[in-house]
């Protein structure tokens, strides 16, 4: 198989509802620096760096999929994971922020969470 020179993920594009709401979850929650560089979309947003060179696009945009039913575990979902380095400290983040999680069910070190859009994200402890 030929070499595509793929190196890794630059970004995951997310829709919100409210971008300051979003934030508060990304932001204030999860302590992701927001990237003051994204330039003038002509929609609200927010970028959001993720370690390295990673970011998060938040884009305020309408949800085509707003009506869709989703699982109640967000590891049978779509959803992007997140490395960190103790989960159990980010568990307790989220109890004090009152976002409810599911520890993974494989037994893995991991647990899932959805932000306040609906959107499931995976923290794996590495």
């Amino acid at each position: 198989m030929p070499s595509t020179g793929i190196t890794g993920i630059d970004h995951v594009s997310l829709l919100v509802a409210d971008t300051g709401r979003a934030l508060g979850f990304y932001r204030d929650v999860l302590g992701l620096e927001v990237d003051p560089e994204r330039p003038d979309l002509g929609f609200p947003g927010a970028w959001l760096r993720v370690g390295g060179a990673t970011r998060i696009h938040l884009l305020e945009l309408p949800d085509p999929d707003a009506a869709r039913e989703a699982p109640a575990h967000g590891g049978r979902d779509r959803h992007f994971a997140l490395a960190v380095t103790d989960l159990e400290t980010l568990a307790r983040a989220l109890d004090g922020a009152g976002i409810a999680f599911t520890r993974s069910r494989s037994g893995r070190r991991a647990l899932f969470c959805r932000d306040p859009d609906g959107n499931a994200v995976e923290f794996t402890e590495r």
